[in-house]
């Protein structure tokens, strides 16, 4: 007898259907055959299915059985397998009969007492599952959840493979797992730190507010203690909160690696990923035998702060520059090309030199002019012209350090970013993926970013006497737009202009 049963591969952050097929007969001498593609962990499968059914009081149907994994051209690596394979082997059979099966997407890994294991990207199976019109999925219990936010399907989350076995025949009535998105959002979108804690620093919190507004990638430069880390870690509290759209694309990215807990069925709060500068290049872009998001991607719709911003190695700083580009990572394979999606916000942390006191007036910095200039040359040019703003951090003087005044906080600054991005919003609405200032085409900075004579004179002489690049040009109109959105100003002023040359730091040579 044949039986199918409808499960789902993992392909990047997506899922494709699969159809698990069982084909028991009565010839042959106890021969098990898994067919399809599949890779050493559900070769394995067998190994854990044939205890967990022992254990759970069912026993294999044998003596011949062939399990086919359709479609049989695309590779097969998870052990979310397993649960699949033994329904269908106990369908084809006659273990039990339901007619159910064809309405849900089944997942789990089988432990060896009948336990049903979380697995990897349970998020993407149940959007796959709500495409192909199916009543549900059937998960993991640990993963129900994650799949609960997908509210148009019923998710069932089991613990056994009896648990399983007991629903399908409907022996067993489990109710559909539900989550409070609001309640959700509410409790998450908290963030611990706040900009009130920072000493001093108006200057980079003003030019971090920018950032924020307008999703410019930027850059701190100042010696060690300054408060670059704390400025640094504190940019998600005054970004707009995630819309449900930005959520669960995170969230997918999160569920792919297998990175979410059962009291974290969605990223409500922005993210942030601070890899250390020793990272390999398939840690922070991506990449591996299998394909798996890295740094840049799980930082999609957050910040991806880069401390130490010299000491990574060159050739994989230079890897990041076509995603702050294309707002995606392309990794290619034989046999596929995997997106994955990487709208973040970098965020970059330096010494202006090898010892960290090249511009501090306190103390004597010991570097040469050559190891100074080696140093910033571990930063590629065409890397640094892709980082819209360039700010000095200098030391807190011992007035500010000691003084009782707090200064601006997230919230305020978070006011103006959320009506700044409003404007945005409502300029770009119906010009496709564009949503922020810094995002904007050549085409949308000619008609949006026009110029009267006073400021195309200060541009030019901006150009003229610093040597910027095309692309410098157009990311000083962008940030002119943000700093002009700010102050809810139609037309970009000359003020505007001057403000954003300003923030090309590194273009006027430290």
């Amino acid at each position: 007898m044949i039986s199918r049963v409808h499960s789902s591969i993992l392909q990047g952050i997506d899922s494709v259907a699969c159809e698990v097929e069982a084909d028991v007969s009565k010839g042959g001498m106890g021969e098990i055959k898994l067919v399809g593609l599949a890779d050493a962990a559900v070769k394995e499968s067998i190994s854990r299915i044939l205890p967990a059914l022992r254990n759970s009081g069912y026993h294999w149907p044998g003596p011949k059985v062939t399990i086919n994994l359709a479609p049989a051209d695309v590779r097969k690596d998870s052990p979310a397998f397993d649960l699949p394979i033994a329904i269908a082997a106990m369908l084809a059979g006659n273990q039990f009969t339901t007619d159910q099966i064809d309405e849900y997407i089944i997942l789990g890994e089988l432990a060896l007492d009948g336990r049903i294991r979380p697995v990897k990207g349970v998020l993407s199976a149940a959007m796959l599952a709500a495409k192909q019109g199916r009543r549900g999925v059937i998960v993991p219990a640990d993963n129900a959840p994650e799949a609960a936010v997908v509210d148009s399907i019923d998710v069932i989350g089991v613990r056994f493979l009896s648990d399983a076995v007991g629903f399908l025949t409907g022996q067993l009535e489990l109710q559909p797992t539900g989550v409070d998105l609001d309640e959700i959002f509410a409790r998450e979108d908290l963030y611990d730190g706040d900009y009130s804690d920072v000493r001093g620093q108006e200057a980079g919190k003003r030019a971090l507010a920018i950032a924020a507004a307008g999703h410019h990638n930027i850059l701190l430069i100042g010696p060690p203690g300054s408060g670059k880390t704390m400025l640094a870690k504190r940019i998600p509290g005054i970004l707009p909160p995630l819309t449900l759209a930005e959520s669960l694309e995170t969230t997918r990215m999160y569920s792919s690696r297998g990175l979410l807990s059962p009291d974290q069925p969605l990223m409500a709060t922005r993210p942030v990923r601070t890899p250390h500068h020793s990272s390999s290049s398939a840690a922070l872009v991506g990449g591996g035998i299998v394909p798996q998001p890295g740094e840049i991607s799980l930082a999609h719709h957050g910040v991806l702060f880069l401390d130490e911003f010299p000491e990574f190695n060159r050739s994989t700083l230079e890897m990041i520059r076509q995603p702050l580009e294309d707002r995606c990572v392309t990794i290619p394979r034989v046999h596929s090309t995997l997106k994955f999606p990487a709208q973040i916000m970098l965020v970059a942390a330096m010494n202006p030199c090898p010892c960290g006191y090249y511009s501090d007036p306190k103390r004597q910095c010991k570097c040469s002019p050559r190891q100074v200039e080696n140093y910033l040359n571990r930063i590629s040019g065409p890397l640094i012209d892709r980082i819209d703003i360039h700010v000095e951090v200098p030391p807190v003087p011992w007035k500010e350090l000691r003084g009782k005044t707090t200064g601006i906080s997230s919230s305020e600054i978070r006011k103006t970013v959320v009506a700044a991005r409003k404007i945005q919003r409502e300029r770009f609405n119906g010009s496709g993926a564009t949503t922020t200032n810094a995002t904007m085409s050549s085409r949308l900075v000619r008609e949006y970013c026009k110029l009267d004579a006073a400021g195309e004179m200060l541009l030019k002489q901006a150009m003229t006497e610093m040597g910027l690049s095309a692309r410098a040009h157009d990311k000083i109109l962008r940030i002119s737009r943000t700093i002009a959105d700010m102050e809810n100003c139609a037309d970009i002023a000359p003020q505007h202009i001057a403000e954003a040359v300003q923030y090309r730091r590194l273009d006027r040579k430290l």
